[in-house]
């Protein structure tokens, strides 16, 4: 019973002997052939890069969007004009389409899963005026005092926006337009121009957290005024911003929504709705969705390179057992077995994927600080560690894969054959 306990324990040890052995060989062979080693690796090394360099900023895009989505809070309900793609209003132009302000009314009373909402007004770009100061394309736009409490952006300086400023021309400026105007530290109560009419100031509000695709845009600039003042520079373009009571019933507050605005612009059932009405939390649900397609489809493309790479490091292994071959011969004539051969030469292809795989990992986070920097809006980009376990796993694929028909070709050599080889 002994005997044979010892001889179970030596099967593994003698296999992590070959293995230990085989890696050996392999590295002596790499090193002996370091030009053609290297030559023979740059598929890999190409290929994980942009495997790694792929997947690390998308993941960095969808964290960077996803921080800042979040930040609006996940109980948040969009409602905007959309013209459908079918049916009776699919060629109505934007005037048709808008919304009104008396559509919202009511909307509290029959909507019990609804907390608030705020309609919002875009009033164009306007140029604002404060003595001799001028900044152009200023964005305008028409809020409620329920915009606060779902918005939640923090007032700097003075007060929000209230129901007493409604028709009033009040405004809240962000500090960046204040810098820019050249106002007083201090600036509640004084006055510029939008266009033609003149605001006073009542507050001032922190900068709004934007996406930034690029770090050669303009920089922008926001004032906030009462959503019915707005109508003092036109008929606006109107939009909703909505609070279910809690996240649970947010699906009801949606339907609800729905059910109500198809009542107030009297479409009928069955015809397509003319407006969108979508969760934040259905939305951030959609983009991971679309992300992981995303970096599933581009990692599979940019894997092509290493299936390339495969190709190659078949190839040179090829000449390596025909340059071999004599040395083939004399092993197995001195007793060596074809799962010694094969292993040798199978360790040795793996090997050289897994050096590619580490040189192609260094290249892609040089790659990415690179991206990082010219595109401020994947500086939160960064390898997670599944990336780099699946880049050495495929490198790992790569050679048993491609590795196996030239390990296999050696095994079986005729050991006579292999010793007459010249």
């Amino acid at each position: 019973m002994l005997a044979f306990a010892k001889k179970l324990l030596m099967v593994p040890l003698s296999f992590l002997a070959l293995i230990v052995q085989s890696i050996f060989l392999a590295l002596t062979q790499i090193w002996a052939n370091k030009t053609r080693s290297v030559l023979t690796t740059i598929g890999v090394v190409i290929g994980v890069a942009s495997v790694v360099a792929v997947i690390a900023a998308l993941t960095g895009l969808k964290s960077q969007i996803l921080s800042q989505v979040e930040t609006f809070g996940s109980n948040m309900i969009m409602v905007e004009p959309r013209r459908p793609n079918t049916g009776p209003y699919a060629h109505l132009n934007n005037w048709h389409i808008r919304f009104k302000e008396e559509q919202f009314d009511g909307m509290l009373d029959h909507c019990p899963s609804v907390e608030r909402f705020t309609r919002m007004s875009w009033n164009g770009e306007r140029t604002v005026r404060h003595g001799e100061k001028a900044v152009n394309r200023v964005k305008v736009r028409g809020i409620e005092a329920s915009w606060h409490e779902i918005e939640k952006r923090e007032i700097t300086m003075g007060r929000k926006m209230s129901v007493i400023d409604d028709n009033r021309q009040v405004c809240l400026i962000e500090a960046n337009l204040q810098n820019k105007l050249e106002l007083n530290k201090d600036c509640i109560g004084e006055t510029l121009r939008i266009g033609h009419i003149t605001f006073k100031i009542i507050g001032v509000i922190e900068k709004s957290k934007q996406l930034n695709f690029g770090g050669g845009g303009r920089e922008s600039y926001d004032i906030l005024i009462p959503f019915k003042t707005g109508y003092k520079f036109g008929t606006p373009w109107i939009w909703a911003f909505a609070e279910g009571k809690s996240t649970d019933i947010l699906d009801e507050a949606v339907a609800e929504i729905r059910f109500f605005l198809r009542r107030m612009r009297h479409i009928k059932p069955g015809d397509p709705e003319t407006f969108k009405v979508e969760s934040l939390k259905s939305a951030i649900k959609t983009f991971n969705e679309i992300a992981g397609i995303v970096t599933a489809v581009a990692g599979g493309v940019v894997g092509i390179s290493l299936l390339v790479g495969g190709v190659g490091i078949m190839n040179i292994m090829l000449v390596s057992i025909s340059e071999r071959t004599r040395e083939i011969g004399l092993r197995k004539a001195v007793g060596a077995r074809k799962s010694a051969i094969l292993t040798q030469f199978l360790v040795e292809a793996v090997i050289l994927c897994l050096i590619g795989g580490c040189v192609g990992i260094g290249f892609g986070k040089i790659l990415i600080s690179i991206i990082s920097k010219l595109f401020p809006i994947l500086e939160k980009t960064y390898i997670p560690g599944w990336a780099i376990v699946l880049s050495f796993g495929f490198s790992a694929f790569v050679g048993i894969f491609f590795g196996m028909f030239p390990a296999v070709k050696a095994a079986r050599l005729d050991p006579i054959e292999a010793l007459r080889h010249e």
